[in-house]
């Protein structure tokens, strides 16, 4: 018979003393464990994604001034008969058509005649001038179904804004 005490155990009755406490600070561990984790599905910048960024640039506006308008465009017409005849909004992109009953080519590198009354697409709402106006326009691309049905040929120069005759600036 052997009795020891504290540190001179024999040995194995330490690995048994050992297993004991081990068995007691495991609950501890996986406590400690589970708490401490970061779970991402909970922190929203993790998995932030802007789908519209794109479309979404605030403060980056540029508007062109009347020379830069009339480089770019592909058509530039003067007239002070310019109606809003149709409207688009809500769902999707904002779609404005406007008719025109009478005007004077500017500039032209496509048609060299124009048949009134003529109509062309806008994406954004005009401000209109009951005075004589420029029309900046450019070539329609995409919305293929709208320019069957309107029989719509060209579209509004984008940033481009509307200046009224005889202003060089908004």
């Amino acid at each position: 018979m052997q009795f020891y005490i504290g540190f001179f155990l024999p040995i194995h009755m330490k690995i048994n003393m050992f297993k004991s406490r081990f068995i007691y600070c495991i609950p501890i561990f996986l406590i400690f464990l589970i708490i401490g984790c970061e779970k991402k599905y909970e922190s929203p910048n993790y998995y932030k994604k802007d789908l519209f960024e794109d479309e979404r640039q605030e403060g980056k506006a540029y508007i062109m001034n009347k020379k830069e308008c009339t480089d770019a465009s592909d058509m530039v017409l003067v007239s002070s008969n310019v109606k809003l005849v149709d409207s688009s909004s809500g769902r999707g992109k904002s779609i404005f058509i406007y008719r025109l009953t009478s005007g004077v080519i500017e500039k032209t590198t496509r048609d060299s005649v124009v048949t009134y009354p003529f109509q062309f697409l806008s994406n954004q709402r005009l401000k209109l001038k009951k005075d004589s106006m420029y029309i900046f326009l450019k070539k329609l691309s995409g919305y293929r179904f709208i320019a069957e049905e309107k029989k719509l040929n060209y579209q509004w120069l984008k940033s481009a804004p509307v200046y009224a005759v005889g202003t060089e600036s908004k």
